[in-house]
């Protein structure tokens, strides 16, 4: 069992009040790891009032005040300290016997055409073995084609764009993946989070929010990375949606400029035990 301490904070400068909605707190499937709620943390203080989502997801809704403006996550997560399994075994269900709740995962979305990828993802994979076998030729498909550089970043690149252009950021492989998945009949859904640097050797990019794959496969969802396409130690949900016009970190709705933004993802050092 190992400690990491994970937050994240961004700082605004607002030209009037501003509703906000934030997606940065860690989903309900981890909260009994936590040491400590990771309440949304606003400087400075404002009420905040909370709810669920469509899928599950903890939101935060507030209105900022005009000027400079901060929220702030912050916590410890106790993790298992082992590596991520990608589980190439699991088998697919024909469309016909998955559970209802699984078919919106099937269909095209915001970022996920699946009308224009339809052809190019049978005549890629139509041959590869079906199950988690088929996930991973597509994820080693994807981890490929596309040039991954902050530079390249675009909020309105669609997995159908990426295809063509072959670069982007974590989410474009996430969306791209997604998309070829749902073509060929496997439920896919995008996951936002924490990825740790933990037991890999440096040097260490910046410190990011990371985007990643489910795929609904022998009765359960199974995660794949086509971004880093490795194992990694201490990767932590935040919030899964279609893609990621569903999991948004955060929605303002008014004028605004993001002046700051920072991500905390480090191994922290073990408790010392208490004197009786």
């Amino acid at each position: 069992m190992i400690r990491i301490h994970v937050g994240c904070e961004m700082h605004y400068e607002l030209a009037q009040p501003t509703p906000m909605i934030f997606m940065v707190t860690i989903h309900a499937s981890r909260v009994s790891d936590l040491e400590r709620p990771d309440f949304l943390v606003t400087t400075p203080s404002v009420p905040v009032e909370g709810y669920r989502d469509s899928f599950g997801n903890w939101c935060n809704r507030l209105v900022a005040p005009a000027g400079r403006f901060m929220v702030k996550t912050d916590t410890i997560v106790r993790d298992a300290g082992t590596w991520d399994a990608f589980d190439v075994e699991a088998y697919q269900a024909q469309v016909q016997h998955l559970p209802a709740d699984t078919l919106q995962f099937l269909l095209g979305s915001r970022y996920c055409e699946t009308d224009r990828l339809t052809e190019a993802a049978w005549k890629l994979f139509g041959k590869t073995p079906l199950g988690g076998a088929r996930v991973q030729a597509v994820c080693d498909y994807v981890h490929d084609l596309i040039e991954f550089g902050y530079q390249h970043s675009r909020a309105t690149r669609s997995a159908a764009e990426a295809f063509e252009e072959k670069r982007g950021v974590c989410r474009d492989f996430a969306h791209l993946a997604i998309t070829l998945c749902r073509c060929l009949n496997i439920p896919a859904r995008y996951c936002a989070g924490y990825i740790s640097d933990i037991g890999l050797p440096p040097p260490y990019a910046p410190q990011d929010l990371a985007a990643w794959i489910e795929v609904f496969l022998g009765g359960r969802w199974h995660m794949f990375d086509p971004r880093n396409n490795d194992p990694r130690i201490g990767r932590i949900l935040i919030a899964y949606g279609r893609d990621a016009a569903d999991v948004p970190l955060a929605m303002t709705f008014g004028p605004h400029k993001l002046v700051e933004f920072r991500v905390t993802t480090e191994q922290v050092a073990e408790q010392a035990a208490q004197a009786p």
